[in-house]
């Protein structure tokens, strides 16, 4: 069963059979400080920062570490427009959907996952290169769509 959190302070989690699939942070989340939100294990770490004017963060540059991706993980911000994004489990499965807003990022950290557009969408999209072409995604059947379910969180 597909469990999203209920918490209108933390960003939504999508969670299949203890499998963090995705992470959303709402266009209104807001907290201060820096909050990472993905474990150390992910290949891709996700952070909300919140400073106030004048704080200063120091110069810095990232050194060369070797990491090993097995996986893609991607985030979304979704800049304009609404996007369902629809959750499969690792059988391609579906599972549930969302609906996001402009403003609104997500992370896709496992599972399968497929979009429709609802409304002109304008997205960026990141993740771990180099783009392999088709060795990268695996595609399959999505839902139909008389069987997509909506999953509603509460507003902050």
């Amino acid at each position: 069963m597909i469990q999203p959190t209920t918490q209108t302070l933390s960003p939504h989690q999508i969670t299949h059979e203890g499998q963090l699939l995705a992470m959303i942070i709402p266009h209104t989340y807001t907290q201060p400080g820096v909050n990472f939100f993905t474990p150390n294990t992910f290949s891709q770490q996700l952070a909300y920062m919140n400073h106030p004017e004048g704080h200063t963060i120091a110069a810095h540059s990232h050194n060369p570490l070797p990491r090993k991706v097995t996986l893609t993980q991607e985030v979304l911000i979704l800049r304009k427009g609404r996007l369902r994004v629809d959750f499969y489990d690792t059988a391609q499965t579906y599972l549930k959907s969302v609906v996001l807003e402009a403003g609104d990022i997500i992370l896709l950290a496992a599972g399968g996952h497929g979009f429709q557009v609802l409304e002109e969408v304008e997205m960026i999209e990141v993740k771990q290169g180099p783009f392999s072409g088709i060795d990268d995604k695996r595609r399959f059947p999505g839902v139909l769509p008389d069987q997509v379910q909506i999953i509603h969180w509460p507003t902050n």
